[in-house]
């Protein structure tokens, strides 16, 4: 048995037409005649083949480790792309905030030069300068004395003004006054 496999491989592997002989009581012609056969096949598929080697056999099953390693490539590949990713949102971030603070700080010096602007002494040394105006002296003040009476008189008569008027109303109106 040890002599049969060869290198270690079954005769299956070399053999691949191989059936296993099975024990039967009472054997009959056909299967004997296939039997026959089969073994003549087996020998003239057998005549030229070399045998195999474990370097042989296990190089049919060097995909599995290369898919292993482009799996793990992959996997490597989509973390450093979700960091990279995430970096540049993070540096957006901060450049919008940059960007804020500045447009904060610029907003503060405006609204610190507008009360500046705003001030009393500062609306005066405009209006001097720019402007020529002076302050008023005491030549230029004029009191007047306003009595206490009251100049409002009220009205005694009373006044009716129809404008939605025909011409025919107003005539009669005109006559009744001149009658009166």
């Amino acid at each position: 048995m040890a002599s049969s496999y060869q290198y270690g491989t079954s005769p299956r592997k070399l053999e691949p037409e191989y059936e296993r002989k099975t024990s039967k009581k009472v054997g009959t012609q056909k299967s004997k005649a296939k039997s026959s056969t089969n073994k003549v096949t087996t020998k003239k598929n057998n005549v030229g083949a070399k045998p195999r080697t474990k370097k042989a056999i296990k190089a049919k099953y060097n995909y599995k480790p290369l898919v292993y390693i482009l799996l793990a490539f992959i996997m490597l590949f989509a973390i450093s792309y979700r960091n990279s990713v995430i970096n540049e949102s993070y540096n957006e971030k901060e450049k919008i905030k940059t960007e804020l603070s500045a447009v904060k700080k610029e907003n503060e010096q405006l609204r610190v030069n507008i009360e500046n602007n705003l001030n009393l002494s500062s609306v005066e040394k405009t209006a001097e300068d720019m402007l020529g105006m002076q302050k008023l002296s005491n030549d230029q003040k004029v009191y007047i004395d306003l009595q206490k009476k009251d100049y409002v008189e009220t009205a005694t008569e009373v006044v009716v003004m129809n404008t939605n008027l025909s011409w025919w109303e107003k005539v009669l109106n005109k006559l009744t006054e001149i009658i009166k």
